[in-house]
C-alpha cells in the first residue's frame, strides 16, 4: 500500500510537470522513469530528497528575508550618499564661483585706499578766522577742507584747506595760497587729530629743508 502511495505521488509529480518533462529526450525520459521506480521501491530515499528540498526552501526563504533586511538598510545609507553627493556638488559650484572672482579680482586694479590722516602729525593750511559764517556742515567727509567750530560767539571759525604729511608740501601750497590773494593763509599743525603748537612738532622737519624752498 506504501510503494502504491509513493509511485501514485512521483506519477503526480511527473504529470505536473508534464510540459517540461515533454522537453526532455527519450533518454532524459527512461532515465527519470527508472528514477521513479527506484523510489517507488525505496520511499525513504525520496523522502530524504523530500525534506532535503524543504530545508533548502526554507533556507532559500531565510536568505530572501536577509536580502531584504539588507536592502531596507541600505536604503538610508544610499538615500545619505545621494545628499552627500549633491552637497559636494554644491560646494565645488561654489568654489568655483569664488575661484572666478578672486582671479577677476587680481585682474582688475584695486581702488587706491584713502590714507588716514586722523593718526599721526599733519599739516594743515589755515586760510582765514571769520565770524559770521559758519561752514562746518562742508567739514564732513571732505578730508581737504576743514576747520575748527567757533567755541563762542567771540571765538570765530578757522576754517583750513589741504592735508599734508610733508611739512614742504604744506609750506608750497601755502604760498600758492597767498599768490591767489589768501594773504593770511598760514601752516597749522594737528597730532592725532589734536591742534598743537607750531614748535612742538617742527623738530626734525624743517633741517630737510629742499634747497628751492624760500619764506
Amino acid at each position: 500500500m506504501k510503494n502504491r502511495l509513493v509511485l501514485f505521488f512521483c506519477l503526480a509529480l511527473m504529470a505536473a510537470s508534464t510540459a517540461s518533462f515533454a522537453q526532455l529526450s527519450k533518454k532524459e525520459k527512461k532515465e527519470w522513469k527508472k528514477k521513479a521506480k527506484e523510489y517507488a521501491k525505496n520511499p525513504e530515499v525520496l523522502k530524504t530528497l523530500t525534506e532535503d528540498k524543504q530545508v533548502a526552501d526554507n533556507s532559500v526563504g531565510d536568505l530572501t528575508n536577509q536580502v531584504k533586511s539588507l536592502q531596507s538598510q541600505l536604503a538610508p545609507k544610499d538615500a545619505r550618499i545621494t545628499e552627500l553627493e549633491d552637497e559636494l556638488s554644491r560646494a565645488n559650484s561654489q568654489l568655483s564661483a569664488t575661484r572666478a572672482e578672486l582671479a577677476q579680482m587680481k585682474s582688475s586694479p584695486a581702488a587706491p585706499a584713502p590714507m588716514d590722516f586722523s593718526k599721526g602729525v599733519v599739516f594743515k593750511v589755515q586760510i582765514g578766522a571769520f565770524k559770521n559764517k559758519d561752514l562746518s556742515k562742508y567739514f564732513e567727509n571732505n578730508p581737504n577742507f576743514g576747520g575748527e567750530a567757533a567755541k563762542g560767539e567771540a571765538d570765530p571759525q578757522k576754517l583750513t584747506i589741504g592735508v599734508f604729511r610733508d611739512y614742504w608740501e604744506a609750506d608750497t601750497f601755502k604760498k600758492y595760497m597767498r599768490e591767489m590773494g589768501v594773504k593770511d593763509a598760514w601752516i597749522v599743525p594737528y597730532r592725532d587729530g589734536q591742534r598743537v603748537e607750531i614748535k612742538d612738532v617742527l623738530e626734525g622737519v624743517t633741517t630737510d629743508k629742499p634747497a628751492e624752498a624760500t619764506n
